[in-house]
């Protein structure tokens, strides 16, 4: 018997109608083998990080149950990508039609490569916390603590409920 597993996906555009896009990622999550979506927070509009001038962003975050093991997983979250346009070499901080990032994965911990869980940067980032806390405020992130705990000590600069 396969073992269903709590994950949360981070999801983010600042391209080719933000919004359109974020809420087409979330509906493509649910055909995702192997896994259902079980909450979605409400949409944020969020300033980019980072030195590249760019349009602002839409985020999300999406709840989901899996029988997928974490790197499947995030290979299927690759694969989706592509699918709704993005191309498989990018600008680091760049602008993005998709981008959809595993923020969690049960209570994993790993730091590879390719994947690290909890995701690298979580804790600094009000446009994940403030949608996880949405969904998840008692969720315990592995190594970093409860999602209500550390949304509370970021500001919500440049974060915004659309």
């Amino acid at each position: 018997m396969e073992i269903w597993r709590p994950a949360y996906i981070g999801v983010g555009s600042n391209l080719a109608d933000p919004r359109a896009q974020v809420l087409t990622a979330c509906a493509r999550l649910a055909q995702v083998p192997r896994t259902r979506v079980v909450l979605s927070s409400r949409l944020y509009r969020s300033r980019p990080l980072g030195p590249i001038a760019q349009p602002e962003f839409v985020n999300a975050v999406v709840g989901v149950l899996t029988q997928l093991e974490s790197p499947v997983l995030l290979a299927a979250l690759r694969a989706l990508e592509a699918a709704l346009g993005r191309p498989a070499q990018r600008e680091r901080w760049g602008p993005r039609i998709i981008d959809l990032d595993l923020l969690s994965y049960a209570r994993e911990q790993r730091s590879e490569a390719a994947l690290t869980l909890p995701h690298a940067g979580i804790v600094e980032r009000n446009f994940v916390l403030y949608p996880l806390a949405d969904i998840a405020p008692d969720l315990d992130l592995p190594g970093l603590g409860r999602v209500a705990e550390l949304a509370a000590r970021v500001t919500s600069a440049g974060l915004a409920p659309l």
